[in-house]
């Protein structure tokens, strides 16, 4: 029998593809925000959320750590649940106006997104 090497790592996954060609997150983060143009993009979704509407923030340069605090505040300015999803928080319900409004104050450049 052939011995395996322990410096063997996976090459591809069934929920990220071929992972030889995968980029560092921070580099991935940080290109997705130069694509945004700097701006944070306030939308609302219900698409694969059976009808639910959610309130999405992206493309706010913060790390993991800044995300999950802006999401708490939000989520307690908004009095609802929530989570941060790959560089994305989403809050349970429709509330974008307050959304805009507590990240203007917090100074990002903030808009409105989607139909």
């Amino acid at each position: 029998m052939a011995k395996r090497s322990r410096d063997a790592s996976v090459v591809w996954s069934s929920d990220d593809g071929d992972l030889r060609k995968a980029r560092p997150a921070d580099v991935t983060r940080a290109r997705e925000l130069e694509r945004a143009g700097g701006r944070v993009k306030v939308r609302r979704e219900t698409s694969g959320r059976r009808g639910k509407a959610v309130t999405t923030v992206a493309g706010v340069p913060l790390g993991d750590d800044g995300l999950k605090e802006l999401a708490g505040r939000l989520k307690r300015r908004c009095g609802v649940g929530g989570s941060v999803k790959d560089g994305v928080i989403e809050l349970q319900g429709d509330h974008r106006d307050a959304v805009l409004e507590a990240l203007k104050a917090d100074g990002y450049d903030a808009v409105l997104a989607g139909g």
